[in-house]
């Protein structure tokens, strides 16, 4: 785990080398302040050497800021450090997340990689600071208060010899308890952030239906969930300090008891007692540091298991090996497809798919709610892979392209439309960045979106907001069908596309389509017949099964469910 994280340090590596070393230098200096302390009280007081003592002084304030020197720059070391490796871990992250398909993100979820984006990486930043600072801090300064208390009185140092065995056997204790329910703990703060995420992704539909009090009430049900959790992880952590507190101050009587008598006894001097006294709160306050550390280990050891998870999480698609950089035309075939979205489900949500369209032509695909129209046509840019069977795109097998080449070639305005925060200008040019005005207006008049536009005061450069809230449901489908055209695409699939669109403006974005980009191949999935029944052919879909394929007169004849839907529109419409 450790050795999957380090390498997104090594571009701060200087600032990582350079802290733990301030933070030696800080000890260094800190350290020698007692023994100068004691040297004034044992030796100058008591023969009234007032130069010695002013000069002593001079000496531990000098040390004393020297010492706050180094720590500021270890400090400044380590931040710079921790921040940047977070910086990195998260660009890492993202960029992976990026090449998932959608069952790698199904496996997660989104909530999941948001909390392990968030939540884990500062986890991990803020270990990445303890172990740069205290973990060296705490063992230098253990080892060089251990000398020099040792140098003060070899006798009274044995009182360490009871309390080291005590902390290091309860913080092992702490640990081996702490690490599972800390991973418990971040599951629920996964099913927290889907709550929220949920909440205000829909938030229009929770005010139009006034489920307020039920999504409070859902919230406050995961928000307690995770209190709960926390305290229970958090529990078994917080009797660390009362051990700690124990130890120390029992040392720390145990120290002036024992010290006292040697002083009534005149085998110390009252200085070495006080040097005595601050090594050994020192060499105690080290080890509480180090268990600190290990707490923070603890929990940063469960978020980096699930940040290493998602890094090695290998994508279900890869580039081919022919690696093919250029479909030739627009030409798709199914071959015997069959797909399941998980491996360990039973059934095939498509079954035995044999399909062959041609270049340029235009496909409508009708069906009940369930029966896998989106599912098929996600097949052909690999958004998914086929289980069985093949899914040949001018020709050549979807996984013998380069993913870029061939979704480069295939434009898809998805079910659920998607516009980003910024101008419409910016949205649109997602489908090409270089495109001109001239050619976004003209993508927006063949989707019918240019009047709309102009009407709004800052025409094309008008803010859509987050998610495209300034827009109605209608407007923002033109809107990503123009953004899908100025890909200049050989493939367009229209997933019930102009399902807000009133009839007589799908119309005539039919009509753009048959004058404009007959060389397309357009595949158009509809509930409307009225969206589909001019297109070449016709695919029924039932229960992920083709059941019926061909013009609309011809399904008209032979095709039960086909003729049903559209008697059943059409019946509609004349009432």
């Amino acid at each position: 785990m450790i050795r999957k994280l380090m390498p997104f340090l090594s571009k701060y590596k200087l600032a990582a080398i350079l802290s733990p070393l301030m933070m030696v230098g800080e000890v260094f200096t800190e350290v020698r302040i007692p023994i100068l302390m004691a040297t004034i009280v044992d030796e100058y007081i008591p023969v009234g050497n007032t130069q010695n003592v002013m000069e002593t002084g001079l000496l531990m304030i000098g040390m004393a800021l020297m010492s706050l020197c180094f720590g500021a720059m270890g400090s400044y070391f380590s931040s710079k450090a921790a921040m940047g490796f977070g910086a990195e871990l998260r660009g890492a992250m993202f960029s992976k997340i990026q090449g998932f398909s959608f069952s790698n993100v199904d496996k997660f979820s989104t909530a999941s990689l948001v909390t392990r984006m968030t939540t884990d990486v500062t986890r991990i930043q803020m270990a990445v600071v303890m172990i740069l600072r205290v973990c060296v801090r705490a063992p230098v300064m253990f080892v060089s208060a251990l000398t020099m208390a040792y140098s003060v009185n070899q006798s009274l140092i044995m009182v360490l010899a009871f309390a080291i065995p005590v902390l290091a056997i309860g913080i092992a204790i702490f640990m081996s308890m702490a690490y599972p329910r800390f991973i418990v703990m971040f599951k629920k703060y996964d099913k927290l952030n889907a709550v929220v995420q949920e909440n205000l992704i829909a938030i229009r539909a929770v005010k139009a239906y006034v489920r307020e009090k039920f999504e409070k009430s859902k919230f406050a049900k995961v928000n307690d969930e995770l209190m709960e959790f926390s305290i229970k992880a958090e529990k078994v952590m917080i009797f660390g300090d009362p051990l700690m507190m124990i130890v120390m101050f029992s040392c720390i009587i145990s120290v002036l008891w024992l010290g006292g008598r040697q002083i009534v006894f005149g085998q110390m001097e009252v200085g070495a007692l006080t040097s005595f006294l601050t090594y050994i709160t020192q060499i105690l306050m080290s080890l509480l540091m180090v268990s600190m550390v290990f707490v923070m280990l603890v929990m940063s050891k469960a978020s980096a298991a699930r940040i290493v998870e998602v890094l090695e999480e290998e994508s279900g698609l890869k580039d081919g090996e022919k690696m093919i950089s250029e479909v030739k035309d627009g030409s798709v075939e199914f071959k015997n497809v069959s797909f399941r979205y998980n491996s360990d489900s039973e059934n095939n949500v498509l079954e035995n798919i044999n399909l062959s369209i041609k270049s340029g032509e235009t496909i409508g695909i009708i069906g009940g709610t369930g029966s896998s129209k989106s599912t098929l046509v996600q097949l052909i840019p690999r958004l998914y892979d086929v289980t069985q069977g093949q899914v040949l795109v001018g020709g050549e097998d979807v996984k013998d392209y380069s993913l870029e080449a061939l979704r480069n070639s295939v434009a898809m305005v998805l079910q659920k439309n998607v516009l980003f925060s910024g101008t419409i200008r910016d949205n649109l040019r997602w489908g090409d960045e270089n495109a001109t005005d001239e050619e976004i207006e003209a993508a927006c008049k063949a989707a019918q979106a240019h009047d709309f536009i102009v009407s709004f005061p800052d025409g094309y450069d008008t803010d859509l907001g987050q998610g495209g809230v300034n827009v109605s449901g209608g407007q923002k489908q033109r809107l990503c069908i123009a953004r899908a055209l100025l890909k200049k695409p050989k493939i367009i699939i229209l997933d019930d596309s102009t399902s807000a669109v009133d009839t007589a403006t799908d119309a005539k974005i039919r009509q753009a389509f048959r004058e404009n980009f007959g060389h397309i191949t357009a595949i158009i999935i509809a509930q409307r017949v009225t969206s589909i029944m001019d297109a070449d052919r016709i695919i029924v879909l039932e229960d992920g099964k083709i059941n019926g394929f061909g013009t609309h007169e011809e399904l008209l004849k032979t095709n039960e469910i086909y003729s049903q839907i559209y008697y059943s529109q059409q019946k509609g419409v004349e009432e």
